[in-house]
Protein backbone atom coordinates (compact mmCIF):
# COMPACT_ATOMS: atom_id res chain seq x y z
CA UNK A 1 0.00 0.00 0.00
CA UNK A 2 0.77 3.45 -0.92
CA UNK A 3 0.53 6.91 0.27
CA UNK A 4 -0.52 8.97 -2.07
CA UNK A 5 -1.40 12.72 -2.31
CA UNK A 6 -3.46 14.26 -5.27
CA UNK A 7 -3.28 18.52 -4.89
CA UNK A 8 -5.22 20.55 -6.49
CA UNK A 9 -6.07 24.50 -6.09
CA UNK A 10 -9.21 25.40 -8.74
CA UNK A 11 -12.88 25.27 -8.22
CA UNK A 12 -14.61 23.97 -5.07
CA UNK A 13 -15.62 20.12 -5.06
CA UNK A 14 -15.19 17.16 -3.23
CA UNK A 15 -15.85 13.37 -3.63
CA UNK A 16 -19.92 13.38 -3.16
CA UNK A 17 -20.14 16.57 -5.81
CA UNK A 18 -20.69 13.88 -9.05
CA UNK A 19 -23.70 13.02 -7.02
CA UNK A 20 -25.17 15.86 -5.94
CA UNK A 21 -24.83 18.10 -9.33
CA UNK A 22 -22.89 18.35 -12.45
CA UNK A 23 -19.25 18.63 -11.85
CA UNK A 24 -16.28 19.57 -14.82
CA UNK A 25 -14.45 16.68 -16.98
CA UNK A 26 -10.91 17.77 -15.05
CA UNK A 27 -12.88 17.44 -11.39
CA UNK A 28 -14.38 14.30 -12.33
CA UNK A 29 -10.94 12.90 -13.23
CA UNK A 30 -9.89 13.85 -10.36
CA UNK A 31 -12.46 12.42 -7.86
CA UNK A 32 -12.38 9.11 -10.56
CA UNK A 33 -9.13 8.50 -9.89
CA UNK A 34 -8.78 8.99 -6.24
CA UNK A 35 -11.30 6.38 -5.57
CA UNK A 36 -9.96 3.85 -8.32
CA UNK A 37 -6.39 3.97 -6.41
CA UNK A 38 -8.32 3.95 -2.59
CA UNK A 39 -9.91 1.13 -4.50
CA UNK A 40 -6.82 -0.84 -4.87
CA UNK A 41 -5.83 -0.33 -1.42
CA UNK A 42 -3.70 2.67 -1.63
CA UNK A 43 -4.24 5.55 1.47
CA UNK A 44 -5.07 8.11 -0.77
CA UNK A 45 -5.88 12.05 0.28
CA UNK A 46 -6.87 14.96 -1.86
CA UNK A 47 -6.08 18.50 -0.99
CA UNK A 48 -7.91 20.38 -2.88
CA UNK A 49 -10.72 23.56 -2.22
CA UNK A 50 -13.37 21.14 -0.63
CA UNK A 51 -15.55 22.86 2.20
CA UNK A 52 -14.42 20.50 4.64
CA UNK A 53 -12.68 17.78 5.92
CA UNK A 54 -14.57 14.28 5.05
CA UNK A 55 -14.22 11.03 4.24
CA UNK A 56 -15.69 9.33 0.99
CA UNK A 57 -15.43 6.35 -0.90
CA UNK A 58 -11.99 5.40 0.59
CA UNK A 59 -10.43 8.96 0.26
CA UNK A 60 -9.61 11.41 2.68
CA UNK A 61 -10.65 14.82 1.46
CA UNK A 62 -8.90 17.89 3.04
CA UNK A 63 -8.78 22.01 2.66
CA UNK A 64 -6.11 22.58 0.71
CA UNK A 65 -5.73 25.90 3.03
CA UNK A 66 -4.92 23.48 6.12
CA UNK A 67 -1.91 22.21 4.32
CA UNK A 68 -0.31 18.97 2.76
CA UNK A 69 1.15 16.29 4.23
CA UNK A 70 4.59 16.43 5.30
CA UNK A 71 5.56 13.63 2.05
CA UNK A 72 4.05 10.66 0.20
CA UNK A 73 5.11 8.01 -1.93
CA UNK A 74 3.55 9.78 -4.76
CA UNK A 75 2.36 13.43 -5.10
CA UNK A 76 0.22 13.93 -7.64
CA UNK A 77 0.13 18.31 -8.54
CA UNK A 78 -2.52 18.66 -10.46
CA UNK A 79 -2.49 21.68 -13.03
CA UNK A 80 -1.26 24.72 -10.56
CA UNK A 81 2.08 25.51 -10.80
CA UNK A 82 2.39 26.74 -7.12
CA UNK A 83 1.90 22.90 -6.35
CA UNK A 84 4.66 21.94 -7.78
CA UNK A 85 6.77 23.19 -4.54
CA UNK A 86 4.04 22.61 -2.56
CA UNK A 87 5.76 19.17 -1.38
CA UNK A 88 9.28 18.77 -1.28
CA UNK A 89 9.99 15.75 1.10
CA UNK A 90 7.74 13.20 -1.55
CA UNK A 91 9.31 10.34 -2.68
CA UNK A 92 8.10 10.86 -6.24
CA UNK A 93 5.97 13.74 -7.66
CA UNK A 94 4.23 13.80 -11.09
CA UNK A 95 2.51 17.17 -12.61
CA UNK A 96 -1.30 15.64 -14.20
CA UNK A 97 -2.07 18.35 -16.95
CA UNK A 98 -5.55 18.18 -18.65
CA UNK A 99 -5.32 21.62 -20.97
CA UNK A 100 -3.06 21.84 -24.19
CA UNK A 101 0.42 22.25 -22.86
CA UNK A 102 1.02 25.71 -24.20
CA UNK A 103 -0.15 27.15 -20.95
CA UNK A 104 2.82 26.19 -19.17
CA UNK A 105 5.20 28.72 -21.91
CA UNK A 106 5.40 30.92 -19.26
CA UNK A 107 7.92 31.55 -16.76
CA UNK A 108 6.46 30.79 -13.60
CA UNK A 109 6.03 27.05 -15.03
CA UNK A 110 9.18 26.69 -16.85
CA UNK A 111 11.08 27.43 -14.21
CA UNK A 112 9.58 25.20 -12.01
CA UNK A 113 9.29 22.76 -14.66
CA UNK A 114 13.57 22.99 -15.36
CA UNK A 115 14.06 22.90 -11.58
CA UNK A 116 12.08 20.04 -10.00
CA UNK A 117 12.07 18.01 -13.32
CA UNK A 118 8.52 16.19 -12.81
CA UNK A 119 6.96 13.38 -15.00
CA UNK A 120 4.57 15.22 -16.71
CA UNK A 121 0.82 13.52 -17.26
CA UNK A 122 -0.45 13.74 -20.62
CA UNK A 123 -4.35 12.31 -21.25
CA UNK A 124 -3.49 11.34 -25.07
CA UNK A 125 -1.32 11.29 -27.96
CA UNK A 126 -2.39 14.56 -29.18
CA UNK A 127 -2.13 16.43 -26.15
CA UNK A 128 1.26 15.58 -25.24
CA UNK A 129 1.75 16.91 -29.07
CA UNK A 130 1.05 20.19 -27.77
CA UNK A 131 4.58 20.38 -25.69
CA UNK A 132 7.60 21.46 -27.27
CA UNK A 133 9.82 18.36 -27.42
CA UNK A 134 12.52 21.32 -26.04
CA UNK A 135 10.47 22.39 -23.24
CA UNK A 136 11.45 21.44 -19.67
CA UNK A 137 10.31 18.44 -17.31
CA UNK A 138 10.63 15.27 -16.73
CA UNK A 139 9.39 11.77 -18.10
CA UNK A 140 6.34 12.09 -20.22
CA UNK A 141 3.90 10.10 -19.85
CA UNK A 142 0.44 9.34 -21.66
CA UNK A 143 -2.26 7.95 -19.00
CA UNK A 144 -5.70 8.54 -20.52
CA UNK A 145 -8.57 9.27 -18.56
CA UNK A 146 -10.93 5.80 -18.01
CA UNK A 147 -14.09 5.90 -19.03
CA UNK A 148 -16.61 5.80 -15.15
CA UNK A 149 -17.27 2.39 -14.63
CA UNK A 150 -21.23 3.86 -14.42
CA UNK A 151 -21.21 4.29 -18.57
CA UNK A 152 -18.74 1.09 -19.16
CA UNK A 153 -21.39 -1.28 -17.32
CA UNK A 154 -24.55 0.16 -17.80
CA UNK A 155 -28.01 -1.25 -19.99
CA UNK A 156 -27.54 0.63 -23.41
CA UNK A 157 -30.38 0.60 -25.68
CA UNK A 158 -31.45 -2.51 -27.32
CA UNK A 159 -33.09 -1.03 -30.67
CA UNK A 160 -33.02 1.97 -32.59
CA UNK A 161 -33.91 5.00 -30.30
CA UNK A 162 -36.37 7.99 -31.82
CA UNK A 163 -34.21 10.49 -34.17
CA UNK A 164 -32.79 12.42 -31.38
CA UNK A 165 -29.45 13.95 -31.23
CA UNK A 166 -27.57 14.98 -28.13
CA UNK A 167 -24.40 17.33 -27.00
CA UNK A 168 -23.13 17.43 -23.54
CA UNK A 169 -20.25 19.52 -23.63
CA UNK A 170 -19.34 23.50 -23.46
CA UNK A 171 -21.68 25.93 -25.41
CA UNK A 172 -18.46 27.34 -26.42
CA UNK A 173 -17.31 24.71 -28.23
CA UNK A 174 -18.63 24.61 -31.48
CA UNK A 175 -22.00 24.68 -30.61
CA UNK A 176 -23.55 27.90 -32.15
CA UNK A 177 -21.32 26.42 -35.69
CA UNK A 178 -23.48 23.07 -34.98
CA UNK A 179 -27.24 24.99 -34.30
CA UNK A 180 -26.36 26.59 -37.40
CA UNK A 181 -25.69 22.95 -39.52
CA UNK A 182 -28.38 21.92 -37.79
CA UNK A 183 -31.14 24.15 -38.55
CA UNK A 184 -29.85 24.45 -42.34
CA UNK A 185 -28.61 21.02 -43.11
CA UNK A 186 -29.77 18.03 -40.62
CA UNK A 187 -33.34 18.91 -39.54
CA UNK A 188 -34.80 19.69 -42.73
CA UNK A 189 -33.47 15.92 -44.17
CA UNK A 190 -34.93 13.86 -40.84
CA UNK A 191 -38.44 15.92 -40.00
CA UNK A 192 -39.32 15.48 -36.46
CA UNK A 193 -35.63 15.06 -35.03
CA UNK A 194 -34.74 16.64 -32.03
CA UNK A 195 -31.16 18.09 -30.33
CA UNK A 196 -31.21 18.00 -27.11
CA UNK A 197 -28.23 19.67 -25.49
CA UNK A 198 -27.17 19.49 -22.05
CA UNK A 199 -24.49 22.54 -21.91
CA UNK A 200 -24.29 25.54 -19.62
CA UNK A 201 -22.11 27.80 -16.73
CA UNK A 202 -22.99 25.11 -13.94
CA UNK A 203 -20.89 22.33 -15.40
CA UNK A 204 -17.84 24.89 -14.64
CA UNK A 205 -18.24 26.16 -11.16
CA UNK A 206 -16.67 29.47 -10.96
CA UNK A 207 -14.77 29.38 -14.08
CA UNK A 208 -18.21 28.94 -15.94
CA UNK A 209 -19.66 31.86 -14.51
CA UNK A 210 -16.86 34.00 -15.33
CA UNK A 211 -17.86 33.29 -19.06
CA UNK A 212 -21.46 33.04 -18.50
CA UNK A 213 -22.11 36.04 -20.57
CA UNK A 214 -20.09 34.40 -23.80
CA UNK A 215 -22.38 30.88 -22.85
CA UNK A 216 -25.41 32.64 -22.65
CA UNK A 217 -25.46 34.47 -26.06
CA UNK A 218 -24.83 30.74 -27.90
CA UNK A 219 -27.80 29.31 -25.61
CA UNK A 220 -29.97 32.14 -26.51
CA UNK A 221 -29.29 31.16 -30.15
CA UNK A 222 -30.68 27.35 -29.04
CA UNK A 223 -33.97 28.86 -27.64
CA UNK A 224 -34.82 30.29 -31.14
CA UNK A 225 -34.56 26.94 -32.55
CA UNK A 226 -37.27 25.65 -31.03
CA UNK A 227 -39.12 24.67 -33.93
CA UNK A 228 -35.85 23.21 -35.15
CA UNK A 229 -36.12 20.50 -32.97
CA UNK A 230 -33.86 22.20 -31.15
CA UNK A 231 -34.20 21.33 -26.34
CA UNK A 232 -32.25 23.67 -24.42
CA UNK A 233 -31.66 21.32 -21.19
CA UNK A 234 -29.72 22.01 -17.76
CA UNK A 235 -26.60 19.88 -17.20
CA UNK A 236 -27.06 16.69 -15.16
CA UNK A 237 -25.05 14.15 -12.57
CA UNK A 238 -24.19 11.49 -14.21
CA UNK A 239 -26.71 9.09 -13.73
CA UNK A 240 -29.93 10.91 -15.30
CA UNK A 241 -26.89 11.48 -17.81
CA UNK A 242 -26.50 7.58 -18.20
CA UNK A 243 -30.14 7.58 -18.91
CA UNK A 244 -30.34 10.82 -21.33
CA UNK A 245 -27.46 8.88 -23.46
CA UNK A 246 -29.59 5.92 -24.07
CA UNK A 247 -32.49 7.73 -25.11
CA UNK A 248 -30.00 9.10 -27.70
CA UNK A 249 -29.76 8.20 -31.04
CA UNK A 250 -26.23 10.37 -32.12
CA UNK A 251 -23.64 12.06 -30.00
CA UNK A 252 -23.29 15.33 -32.49
CA UNK A 253 -19.59 17.66 -31.25
CA UNK A 254 -17.57 19.23 -33.81
CA UNK A 255 -14.55 18.86 -31.64
CA UNK A 256 -12.24 21.64 -30.38
CA UNK A 257 -8.27 22.45 -30.82
CA UNK A 258 -8.70 23.28 -27.05
CA UNK A 259 -10.21 19.40 -26.81
CA UNK A 260 -7.40 17.59 -25.30
CA UNK A 261 -9.50 13.86 -24.29
CA UNK A 262 -13.33 14.86 -24.92
CA UNK A 263 -14.99 12.82 -22.15
CA UNK A 264 -18.51 13.60 -23.25
CA UNK A 265 -18.12 11.68 -26.69
CA UNK A 266 -16.15 8.81 -24.33
CA UNK A 267 -18.90 8.44 -22.35
CA UNK A 268 -21.49 8.71 -24.98
CA UNK A 269 -19.27 6.01 -27.24
CA UNK A 270 -19.17 3.47 -24.07
CA UNK A 271 -22.84 3.76 -24.18
CA UNK A 272 -22.97 2.53 -27.60
CA UNK A 273 -24.13 5.70 -29.10
CA UNK A 274 -22.69 6.53 -32.72
CA UNK A 275 -20.72 9.81 -32.67
CA UNK A 276 -20.11 12.46 -35.76
CA UNK A 277 -16.94 14.79 -34.91
CA UNK A 278 -14.51 16.48 -37.06
CA UNK A 279 -11.24 15.91 -36.98
CA UNK A 280 -10.47 18.79 -34.17
CA UNK A 281 -8.41 18.09 -30.98
CA UNK A 282 -8.66 15.29 -29.97
CA UNK A 283 -12.30 13.74 -30.40
CA UNK A 284 -10.22 11.46 -33.56
CA UNK A 285 -8.70 9.63 -30.25
CA UNK A 286 -12.46 8.83 -29.48
CA UNK A 287 -13.91 7.88 -32.41
CA UNK A 288 -13.01 4.77 -34.75
CA UNK A 289 -13.66 5.88 -37.82
CA UNK A 290 -16.63 4.49 -39.51
CA UNK A 291 -16.75 1.88 -37.26
CA UNK A 292 -17.99 3.61 -33.91
CA UNK A 293 -19.26 6.94 -35.68
CA UNK A 294 -17.72 9.45 -38.46
CA UNK A 295 -14.72 11.74 -38.83
CA UNK A 296 -16.39 13.66 -40.81
CA UNK A 297 -13.49 15.72 -43.40
CA UNK A 298 -15.87 18.92 -43.80
CA UNK A 299 -19.43 20.05 -42.71
CA UNK A 300 -21.03 18.49 -45.63
CA UNK A 301 -19.90 15.12 -44.79
CA UNK A 302 -20.64 16.30 -40.91
CA UNK A 303 -24.43 16.49 -41.90
CA UNK A 304 -24.28 13.67 -44.11
CA UNK A 305 -23.16 11.29 -41.33
CA UNK A 306 -25.42 12.79 -39.14
CA UNK A 307 -28.72 12.36 -41.14
CA UNK A 308 -27.57 8.71 -41.87
CA UNK A 309 -27.65 7.91 -37.94
CA UNK A 310 -30.64 9.56 -37.04
CA UNK A 311 -32.56 7.67 -40.16
CA UNK A 312 -31.05 4.66 -40.79
CA UNK A 313 -31.45 1.83 -38.64
CA UNK A 314 -29.00 -0.42 -40.00
CA UNK A 315 -26.15 2.26 -39.87
CA UNK A 316 -26.77 2.52 -36.16
CA UNK A 317 -27.07 -0.75 -35.61
CA UNK A 318 -24.00 -1.07 -37.08
CA UNK A 319 -21.97 1.88 -35.40
CA UNK A 320 -23.77 1.12 -31.35
CA UNK A 321 -22.62 -2.52 -31.67
CA UNK A 322 -18.77 -1.72 -32.61
CA UNK A 323 -18.99 0.67 -30.04
CA UNK A 324 -20.17 -1.38 -27.77
CA UNK A 325 -17.43 -3.90 -28.17
CA UNK A 326 -14.34 -1.36 -28.94
CA UNK A 327 -15.05 1.66 -26.32
CA UNK A 328 -15.80 0.18 -22.98
CA UNK A 329 -11.96 -1.37 -22.52
CA UNK A 330 -10.35 1.30 -20.63
CA UNK A 331 -11.57 2.91 -17.34
CA UNK A 332 -10.34 4.57 -14.08
CA UNK A 333 -8.64 0.70 -12.55
CA UNK A 334 -6.59 0.76 -15.59
CA UNK A 335 -5.54 4.49 -15.19
CA UNK A 336 -4.79 3.73 -11.70
CA UNK A 337 -2.52 1.16 -12.44
CA UNK A 338 -0.77 3.33 -14.62
CA UNK A 339 -0.11 6.08 -11.84
CA UNK A 340 0.76 2.79 -9.56
CA UNK A 341 3.75 2.12 -11.80
CA UNK A 342 5.20 5.91 -11.68
CA UNK A 343 5.67 5.29 -7.74
CA UNK A 344 8.59 2.84 -8.82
Amino acid sequence: MARIVLADDGIVFDGTTPDRRPLGGVESSVVALAEALAARGHEVRVCNKCERAMAHKGVAWTPIGDGLPETADLYIANRGDKLLTAMPKARRMVFWIHNPASYLMKWRYLSKLWRHKPAIIFIGNVHAATYPSWAPGGERVVIPYGIPDAFRTAETAHAPPPPRAIFTSNPLRGLDWLLDLWAARIRPRVPGAELHLFSGPATYGGTGQAKAGEMERVLDQARKLRPSGVVLREPVPKATLIEELRASRAMLYRGDLNETFCLAVGEAQAMGVPAVVQNLGSVVERVIDRRTGVVAVDDDSFATAAVDILANDDTWRRYHASALASQRSWGWNDAAIAFEELIN
